[in-house]
């Protein structure tokens, strides 16, 4: 049997537009988490630019995409920032308004949801997590 594109499963990735898409929203994204008084603070001495392509090289991932993420772990990058629960459900939410704003599909919006609720331990303070 030859693999046609009807019986190849389309990513995530692929259906919302592939690189250009994840690129508009990484960048809506940013717009929205830098005029956010509660967050802006940690990205004042951060390279936007290098953090935006490794936001999208991450995000590409997440949706099915190429991995072609080679940077920090979650864990390593986030750790010493002591981020706490309440700013990590802020990014989250600009996250899905993002890509709510995009027409991102539900299905694709409850994937990303699933998958901010996997990672949050690695990037919220051990001491910031709920019942700590």
């Amino acid at each position: 049997m030859t693999v046609t594109e009807e019986t190849t499963p389309v990513s995530h990735y692929e259906r919302i537009g592939g690189a250009s898409s994840v690129k508009a929203a990484v960048e809506l994204f940013y717009d929205k988490v830098l005029a956010d008084p509660a967050l802006a603070g940690y990205f004042t001495n951060v390279d936007m630019v290098g953090q935006r392509r490794h936001l999208a090289l991450m995000l590409t991932v997440v949706l099915g995409g190429p991995n072609e993420y080679s940077g920090r772990g979650l864990a390593e990058a986030h750790q010493p920032m002591n981020i706490p629960v309440e700013h990590y459900a802020k990014v989250g939410e600009h996250l899905i308004g993002t890509l709510t704003e995009l027409g991102v599909p539900a299905d694709v919006l409850a994937h990303v949801q699933v998958v901010l609720g996997q990672v949050q331990d690695q990037v919220v303070s051990a001491g910031n997590q709920p019942g700590a």
